[in-house]
C-alpha cells in the first residue's frame, strides 16, 4: 500500500512593486504573486506540483533547511513554511 507524503519547506517572501516574490532556497525554485495571500496560494501549489514531478521522475529531492536557519538570515523577509501533501493517486497521473 502506498502512502501519502509530506513535504514541509521553508519559503522567503519578498513584497516588492505591487507582487511578492517567493523563492525556495532549498529546491532553488521561485513563483510569485499579487499580494502575501495569492502567494502563499502559489507556493503551496507549486511545491506540491514540484514535488509530485520530483517524485515521478525519480529525481533527487534536497532536505529542507531549518527554518530558525532560514528566518535569520531573512530578517528584512518574511519566511513561512510551505507544505505540500502527495496522494499515492497524485503520482499515477501522467507526466
Amino acid at each position: 500500500m502506498k502512502k501519502i507524503k509530506q513535504f514541509i519547506y521553508p519559503a522567503i517572501f519578498v513584497k516588492m512593486e505591487g507582487q511578492v516574490s517567493i523563492s525556495f532556497p532549498d529546491l532553488e525554485i521561485t513563483t510569485d504573486g499579487e499580494s502575501y495571500e495569492e502567494a502563499f496560494l502559489f507556493a503551496k501549489d507549486f511545491l506540491r506540483v514540484y514535488c509530485t514531478y520530483a517524485l515521478k521522475c525519480d529525481y533527487e529531492i534536497n532536505m529542507p533547511s531549518v527554518y530558525e536557519d532560514i528566518d535569520e538570515v531573512n530578517v528584512f523577509d518574511r519566511v513561512m513554511l510551505i507544505d505540500a501533501v502527495i496522494f499515492p493517486q497524485d503520482l499515477k497521473a501522467k507526466i
